[in-house]
């Protein structure tokens, strides 16, 4: 719902509406992005590299793929345990030379980011067929046991405008026509806690629904990275299904991590990031915008980070030295200047997101771009990533039974896929 009244964006959102009203805003929005689905033209046929004895993944607005890497991970526990999995981590040569033993093996991605694809690249196999597309112009999806994917959430971030009728609110539509098209055994979506209160609770009991009537069993919860041993506090809120003929009941993992006594301590900056104070890499330099020093934007060492956003100039400050000090409403100074203090670094941020060391990250190697601007790219690729840890958790439950029912899924995969115009090439 929007009103045309110019804001800071391109529309303020409208408060007052009912409920009834954003049920049919909705339909009509859902079934205008089915018909435009349907209006597309076949897709040139491609081979992708499936393999009969894993669990093969399709990865949707994958970005850099922080999402992609946690099904990895969580693949290698399963077959190799966490402590052999952690070991292999440490080295990129190790990881590389291992990854195929992950029951997990990825065959598509899709992304519209430029920079974000350039590092899949240089992170993923060779054999994952990439395209870097809208997802409303793909007719077709391969086949593929699992479907994951953080669909775009602008239009539900609790720090953007927030208008229902926001057409990004809806890609989470063409997640749903691949797995209508392709009947993976699973599917793992993700997005900003903001879904669940926009339009009074109806857009997410909207969503819900249209996931149910695919063919799933719908399950969804709200978690927080750091309770999974990332040191970031960020919720997100996480979708996952299991196709309706499949007897598996998803849990969600219990958290690793929190006070109490049975839980690991938190992860903390100190433990996440100490070691890089004196060689941190190269961070987004400049002045602090009025809308920056509105809020208190430094933790302390012993805390977790604050959200990492998608941007290098939104990027929190790093812990040391004096924490910022409030001097009225909505109003924090930097003690000594701005010159004592700095945001923290793409290596540092990387950290705290929990990506390994060796990930590789593409600036889009641009020489019309200045420092900054560059830069920006590797933290807007980073602040949208799905934390690996927390992937990894996430991932954990369908790993494990996957691995103990790996015939199963086998067995019915001929019985409920349906063809698509892709080709296979299967090993």
């Amino acid at each position: 719902m929007k009103i045309a009244e110019r804001g800071r964006a391109k529309f303020r959102p409208l408060k007052e509406y009912d409920e009834e009203q954003v049920k049919h805003l909705l339909i009509d929005k859902i079934h205008q992005e089915q018909l435009d689905a349907q209006r597309l033209s076949g897709e040139n046929i491609e081979i992708f590299y499936r393999k009969t004895n894993k669990l093969n993944l399709v990865s949707l607005f994958s970005g850099c793929g922080g999402l992609d890497l946690g099904f990895e991970l969580a693949g290698l526990d399963a077959t190799l345990g966490t402590e052999k999995t952690d070991e292999l981590l440490k080295s990129r040569d190790s990881f590389l030379n291992n990854r195929h033993k992950s029951i997990f093996h990825t065959i598509y991605s899709i992304d519209m980011f430029k920079e974000a694809n350039q590092s899949y690249r240089l992170n993923f196999p060779e054999t994952v067929i990439q395209h870097e597309k809208d997802i409303r112009k793909i007719k077709d999806f391969p086949n593929c046991d699992i479907v994951l994917g953080g669909f775009p959430c602008p239009g539900f971030s609790e720090a953007g405008p927030r208008l229902i009728d926001d057409e990004r609110n809806f890609l989470y539509i063409h997640f749903i026509r691949s797995l209508i098209k392709t009947k993976p055994s699973f599917f793992i979506a993700e997005n900003v806690k903001g879904m669940l209160t926009l339009g009074k609770g109806e857009v997410i009991k909207q969503i819900i629904q249209d996931f149910e009537s695919a063919g799933y069993k719908v399950k969804y919860k709200l978690v927080n990275a750091r309770d999974y041993g990332v040191p970031q506090i960020r919720e997100r809120v996480f979708i996952v299904g299991v196709r309706n003929d499949i007897e598996f009941d998803y849990q969600f993992p219990s958290p690793t991590h929190g006070e109490a006594e049975d839980k690991l301590p938190f992860v903390t900056l100190h433990d996440a990031i100490r070691d890089l104070e004196t060689d941190p890499g190269e961070c987004f330099e400049g002045s602090f915008s009025p809308i920056y020093l509105s809020r208190n934007r430094k933790k302390t060492w012993e805390e977790q980070s604050f959200t990492i956003q998608a941007s290098g100039r939104q990027a929190p400050l790093h812990p040391s030295g004096n924490p910022m000090e409030k001097i009225g409403t909505d109003k924090w100074i930097l003690p000594g200047g701005e010159h004592r203090h700095r945001r923290l670094s793409v290596k540092e941020i990387a950290r705290v997101q929990t990506f390994p060391d060796w990930f590789m990250f593409s600036d889009g190697n641009n020489s019309n771009v200045n420092r900054n601007g560059r830069l920006d790219k590797i933290y807007k690729q980073i602040g949208n990533a799905v934390p690996v840890e927390l992937a990894r958790a996430i991932a954990t439950p369908i790993a494990e039974w996957g691995i103990k029912n790996l015939n199963i899924i086998i067995k019915n995969r001929n019985t409920t896929q349906q063809l698509s115009l892709f080709s296979d090439n299967e090993t």
